[in-house]
């Protein structure tokens, strides 16, 4: 599994994405937040690679607009991860993570660490992403439905 920036190349797996309803109402798929990346220069979508199939997505973003995310000019917020449904249980969200903080140091360098919202009811996300080493600091926000878990990750 290797981490990419969007090409092309990934565009008709991605288009292709779904994921059950009571995953979708926590994340957006790749069709509906690709172009909004596209027309932002601060959002990047990335793509999870398995054998040259795009199996999972998210967006990193930075800037004035994450402010309510972070207060810190030197992070970039995750948003919007998923795994194609086809594709979960096998690891992928969990190595995307793993390796996020080297992609991150090795293509924003200016970067000190990577923030994301969770919903409280997303337990199996927040596991997740502790598991990976981010950090659940106390802070909390309300998102489009309902409360946020900020979770932090310090990459240097």
């Amino acid at each position: 599994v290797q981490l990419a920036f969007f090409d092309e190349k990934y565009e008709e797996d991605l288009l292709t994405f779904q994921l059950p309803k009571e995953q979708h109402q926590f994340t957006g798929l790749p069709i509906e937040v690709l172009d909004v990346s596209m027309k932002d220069e601060k959002r990047f979508p990335i793509v999870i690679v398995n054998s040259e199939e795009a199996v999972g997505f998210f967006v990193l973003h930075y800037g004035e607009d994450i402010k309510s995310f972070s207060t810190n000019p030197n992070a970039l917020l995750l948003r919007a991860l998923s795994i194609n449904f086809i594709h979960q249980g096998k690891g992928y969200a969990k190595m995307a993570m793993q390796q996020l903080p080297e992609f991150v140091l090795n293509n924003f360098p200016d970067i000190n660490e990577i923030v994301l919202a969770v919903n409280e009811r997303n337990n199996g996300a927040k596991t997740l992403y502790e598991k990976t080493g981010f950090e659940d600091r106390g802070e909390r926000r309300i998102g489009n439905i309902g409360p946020q878990y900020l979770l932090h990750y310090k990459v240097k």
